[in-house]
């Protein structure tokens, strides 16, 4: 086996792994690595950007120094390498329990029961479910798989495309570290500072691709183009607002507006205004749209990885 495939072979395995087998419902390596971090946080915490940079450089780092070992302590097995390529890749997407996740809700309000689809929103994403109704519900799914599909899936498949097993870890462990200290409450605005800044410059890429993948993938290309370029900058988010704005063109719906996150309402700007409201069919539409973005992302990560070392052998051939 050539080594410039490994990343392709053992990333496919992780991505189908993850749609046959999804996250353990026990023991998931993220929520580990969720429980250290916090750990962490109980001893280094100080109301100071300083103080949070360290951890996330601490957690963060360890993390992907922890997973740079592994790989080189199977580098000399092209077999060792796809298979932990593999295992990692599976720990770190999470396409398929994003879906799922989302479903759960759909049913809910298909069924007409909205208390049980507010039950079950807190699973997807850190909305306020009391405040809303069926469709803000089914809204705020929508938003939730657009976001988290470059999030959870997208974006780690760019890293392991450039770094290997150890991107793969290490955009997992920026991403949960935005996720627990990045949100502008009193604790976690000072101390949350660099996580969360860390986590849109690691977003930044994988944000991009899916939204043009999401272009590619939707059902109406020149509406998800038109949404991105209008209404894509209006977005708080430098990342989730190419993304959301994407998946509103091309699902024709309408998204944003006023959220409750976190103790606190938010007036986010219209993606889309020419779409529809969302509605509850959406949901399904918008998970579907998620997962053909997840399979042209590995296509393209995997088919960038083979070419870059490729060219970079015929480099190095030239020059010795």
């Amino acid at each position: 086996m050539r080594a410039e495939r490994v990343f392709a072979y053992g990333a496919a395995a992780g991505l189908l792994g993850d749609l046959l087998l999804g996250d353990p419902r026990r023991g998931h390596p993220v929520a580990v690595f969720g429980r250290a971090a916090g750990a962490v946080e109980q001893v280094l915490w100080r109301d100071h950007r300083g103080w949070g940079a360290l951890h996330t450089a601490v957690c963060a780092g360890g993390a992907a120094a922890l997973a740079a070992v592994a790989a080189r302590a199977v580098r000399t097995s092209p077999a060792a390498s796809v298979a932990l390529t593999a295992a990692a890749t599976w720990a770190v997407v999470g396409g398929t329990s994003l879906g799922r996740e989302a479903r759960t809700i759909g049913r809910a309000l298909e069924d007409g029961d909205v208390e049980a689809a507010r039950a079950r929103l807190p699973h997807l994403c850190g909305r306020d479910p009391q405040a809303l109704d069926a469709d803000g519900i089914a809204r705020a799914v929508v938003e939730s798989v657009a976001e988290n599909t470059s999030d959870a899936v997208v974006g780690a498949l760019v890293w392991g495309a450039v770094g290997g097993v150890p991107g793969l870890v290490g955009f997992r462990a920026v991403n949960t570290l935005d996720a627990m200290v990045g949100h502008r409450s009193s604790r976690y605005l000072r101390y949350g500072w660099a996580s969360a800044r860390l986590d849109d410059l690691a977003g930044w890429p994988g944000a991009r691709l899916t939204a043009v993948l999401a272009v590619l993938a939707g059902g109406d290309p020149r509406a998800a183009v038109r949404a991105w370029r209008a209404d894509a900058g209006k977005h708080p988010s430098p990342n989730a607002g190419r993304v959301e704005a994407s998946f509103a063109g091309a699902l024709g719906v309408r998204l944003g507006g006023t959220l409750a996150y976190g103790g606190r309402v938010e007036h986010r700007p219209v993606l889309n205004g020419e779409g529809r409201s969302v509605g509850v069919q959406d949901i399904e539409r918008a998970v579907g749209l998620s997962r053909r973005v997840g399979w042209l992302a590995l296509g393209v990560c995997a088919g960038a990885h083979v070419l870059a070392r490729k060219a970079l052998a015929v480099t190095k051939g030239r020059t010795s």
